[in-house]
């Protein structure tokens, strides 16, 4: 990192920061509090749980493929399992590897198809229900069973009998009995011991509809809101039941939602949760739940992976409902939901609002080093909702920089903090005293006042 001593513009003699990491976290710790929301991996088909005041976020886990399609192209690829959680959906912990493909007796060891997953609390235990290709055929639901929902999971020797798919979701519902789901469009009640359904007669809850198909496969899946193909979430809300799911409105997958009166339905289909990713990318897979009295959307993109949409990253959005129960539609947001101090870096890059600037990859060779903001003009701006400041007014700023020539930027959060920027090819941290007292929760916006050509990946108040 280039090191520089600056001037600011009415804050006297500045220097460059010594970097520093985010207050010493273990490796398996990392502070987002914005979209995506795992920095360290990919993970799909984020089933998102309460349990014990905390959140905890079971994935599919998306790694570099090994699988072809029947066409020739890469697909989608996964062998394990991994768990995390969060107290404020802004710190979160990977627990690890909870199960892996070659531990799963029933499985094949080597089918790389370890998909949407779910876990549920009963008496103490925690039951994490898992897709796997078989080894006698087609595809089933396993169970491991643990202690604490971060594992350790011991797996059972033998699948659930009676399902033959995959994206098994359970709901515990107020009636004392537990609900699987899975793809498409199937319901069972599970028995006491969680492990085994309690009747042989799945019910099919979404139905077809009433055009005919001669074809099989996701063509014969447009245009229709009312079959459920995949990946169902389901749950209970205010007396009603939610069947959410993704289908194919077009070419790529939409989150629709059903109501009914009972948990085995008829579901009636009532509209769009999230329409169509802008990118392109072809899937979305959801969950949802009420934390702390908000209601969150847990859903995924492929953020980190731009040019192969089968790798892709977990996402949170805050969700509503109307009056009379539906569900409000939801559009992704680079900020997210998480509370972010101003001691953290602040990456303006996941604006609340942008004005003129783009955002950029730092490196497209290794996408997971994040986005930047780069400012090509004074008046570009972008705004960071929601930053808090806390009770104690910071001393200094420090904005991680790039610029083609000298700049000057605007950071206002109540009040404005103007930065000298020096011309600097090289990363460099740029420290100001601050002359201003900002306490509190603000909204942080961040304008290029002159110059050009300014790139900005943080932004940090100490």
């Amino acid at each position: 990192m280039k090191k520089l001593l600056v001037i600011a513009a009415v804050f006297g003699l500045a220097a460059c920061a010594q970097p520093q990491d985010e207050n010493n976290l273990p490796e398996n710790v990392m502070v987002t509090g914005t979209n995506p929301i795992f920095n360290t991996q990919f993970a799909a088909d984020p089933t998102a749980r309460v349990f014990n005041g905390k959140v905890y976020v079971f994935p599919s886990h998306d790694i570099p493929s090994v699988v072809t399609h029947y066409d020739g192209s890469m697909w989608f690829c996964m062998e394990d399992y991994h768990v995390f959680s969060s107290e404020d959906l802004t710190t979160w912990t990977d627990h690890g590897m909870i199960v892996h493909q070659e531990d799963v007796p029933w499985g094949k060891p080597d089918a790389y198809s370890m998909w949407a997953p779910d876990c549920i609390e009963k008496d103490g235990k925690y039951y994490f229900y898992f897709p796997n290709a078989s080894k006698t055929g087609g595809f089933a639901v396993g169970v491991a069973v643990a202690d604490k929902p971060e594992g350790p999971y011991e797996i059972l020797p033998e699948p659930i009998a009676g399902i033959n798919g995959i994206d098994p979701c359970v709901l515990k519902a107020s009636d004392g009995n537990c609900y699987i789901f899975w793809g498409a469009g199937r319901c069972a009640k599970l028995a006491d011991n969680m492990i085994e359904l309690a009747e042989d007669n799945p019910v099919e809850v979404m139905k077809w509809g009433e055009r005919e198909f001669k074809n099989v496969g996701v063509n014969c899946l447009k245009g229709l809101p009312s079959r459920q193909a995949e990946g169902p979430f389901a749950f209970e809300y205010n007396g009603n039941y939610y069947l959410t799911y993704p289908y194919v409105r077009e070419d790529t997958e939409v989150i629709g939602y059903a109501m009914a009166k009972d948990p085995m339905g008829p579901y009636e289909y009532k509209g769009i949760i999230m329409a169509e990713h802008e990118n392109g990318c072809w899937t979305n897979h959801h969950s949802i739940i009420n934390y702390q009295g908000q209601w969150y959307f847990f859903y995924h993109r492929n953020d980190y992976s731009p040019d192969f949409d089968k790798s892709r990253s977990a996402r949170i959005e805050k969700l509503y409902f109307n009056e009379d129960g539906t569900i409000q539609e939801i559009f992704p947001t680079e900020r997210g939901v998480g509370p972010v101090k101003a001691t953290q870096k602040v990456h303006i890059d996941r604006y609340s609002t942008i004005d003129g600037a783009a955002i950029e990859y730092i490196n497209t060779d290794n996408y997971f080093e994040g986005w930047k903001t780069v400012f090509a003009e004074a008046g570009n701006n972008v705004t960071f909702n929601e930053l808090n400041f806390g009770k104690k007014a910071p001393k200094s700023v420090v904005v991680r920089v790039k610029a083609a020539q000298a700049a000057e930027l605007a950071l206002t959060a109540g009040q404005t903090v103007n930065v000298q920027v020096p011309a600097c090819a090289d990363w460099t941290e740029v420290e100001v005293a601050m002359p201003v007292k900002i306490k509190g929760m603000q909204n942080l916006n961040v304008r290029l006042v002159s110059g050009a050509d300014v790139e900005v990946d943080w932004v940090k108040f100490n």
